[in-house]
């Protein structure tokens, strides 16, 4: 942390509004101009510096992040999240997904029992399609991404090959190659999400099949929770796209929706993360390279002690959402996340 300070300090000194791009005045999904703020937040989970704020659209319902960061933004908000100091503690926390993983392969069994080659979009350090292997081991899973972890998932054996770049960039040498695209939790993070749509469209076969898994923007979790709703993921969730906007998008691309899903891909999390926010928020900082100084001793015994505090509440939040959120979140309109499954035409 010490070697990464003085990088981060001139970051910050030179100012995070220069992250942003100027705001727009139309929805960047339909173009219509009738805007309101949905929501304005900070970084609650590496705590960077900045302010951030989420239009909605009055015309579709889309909700976008507005400004949105630029490409030093995005640089500047990802560093030491996925890679560098993030890439144990959430390599770890990814990899212990497997039911959630595994839950997603079978999403596609009623529609392909047997895809020859599968392209997951996002795929980070590649732990579903390892956990995927399992529920379709005749298939070969190939992973896609940005990020240095696509070159450690081919590494490490969880995908056969490892794309690095931008999707809509590799789309046509992957062109008509794939029985199956996957992104998971992917679309959000995209600068332009119907471009990542149309590079999808190209790399899937025809007859094929695209899986999409966003979260939800019209659950009720994200008006009750407000800022603590941890979908909202700012800085890095850039667009959340209503159902019917991408059913329909799907459709003028010429794919067909053949399911659609909000119970199966809710992930239980939804009070023990706003309570952890909440506390994490109102505790003081942990280290990092992007505060100025380390945190003295008394800092620190202070957060360790708010933290034991509020054990009570997140042993709550935790047993709230599995066993009684949980069995009745669709019914409740609180799941955080829909999946949809389209084959192309």
């Amino acid at each position: 942390m010490a070697a990464l300070r003085p990088g981060y300090r001139a970051d910050i000194a030179a100012g995070v509004e220069r992250f942003l791009e100027p705001r727009r005045t139309s929805c960047p999904w339909c173009g219509c101009e009738a805007l309101t703020t949905r929501l304005r937040t900070t970084d609650l989970l590496q705590h960077k510096p900045g302010r951030f704020v989420l239009d909605r659209c009055e015309g579709c319902g889309h909700v976008f992040q507005n400004p949105r960061l630029s490409a030093e933004g995005l640089e500047f908000y990802y560093r030491d999240f996925y890679d560098g100091l993030g890439e144990k503690k959430l390599g770890e926390t990814f990899g212990a997904r497997t039911k959630t993983y595994r839950n997603r392969a079978e999403s596609m069994l009623p529609y392909d029992r047997a895809p020859k080659a599968w392209l997951d979009v996002g795929t980070g350090h590649g732990h579903f399609c390892a956990a995927a292997r399992e529920v379709l081991p005749d298939t070969v899973f190939d992973g896609l991404d940005f990020t240095d972890g696509v070159e450690l998932a081919e590494r490490e054996g969880r995908v056969a090959h490892g794309h690095r770049g931008s999707f809509p960039d590799l789309a046509p040498e992957l062109a008509a190659r794939y029985d199956v695209v996957s992104m998971f939790h992917y679309l959000e993070h995209s600068t332009d999400p119907d471009r990542e749509l149309r590079a999808a469209r190209e790399a899937v076969r025809p007859g094929g099949h695209l899986l999409i898994e966003v979260p939800d923007p019209e659950s009720r979790y994200a008006r009750l929770l407000g800022r603590w709703w941890l979908p909202w993921l700012q800085p890095q969730h850039l667009h959340f796209v209503p159902v019917a906007n991408l059913r329909d998008r799907l459709t003028e691309l010429g794919f067909t929706v053949v399911a659609e899903q909000h119970a199966e891909p809710h992930d239980p999390v939804d009070l023990l993360a706003a309570v952890w926010l909440a506390l994490d928020h109102a505790a003081p900082r942990e280290d990092t390279p992007w505060l100025p100084a380390r945190p003295g001793a008394l800092r620190r015994a202070l957060r360790a002690a708010l933290l034991i505090a509020g054990v009570p509440a997140l042993i709550a939040g935790t047993l709230l959402d599995r066993f009684a959120v949980r069995p009745l979140a669709h019914r409740l309109g609180v799941s955080n996340a829909y999946r949809i499954v389209a084959r192309r035409g």
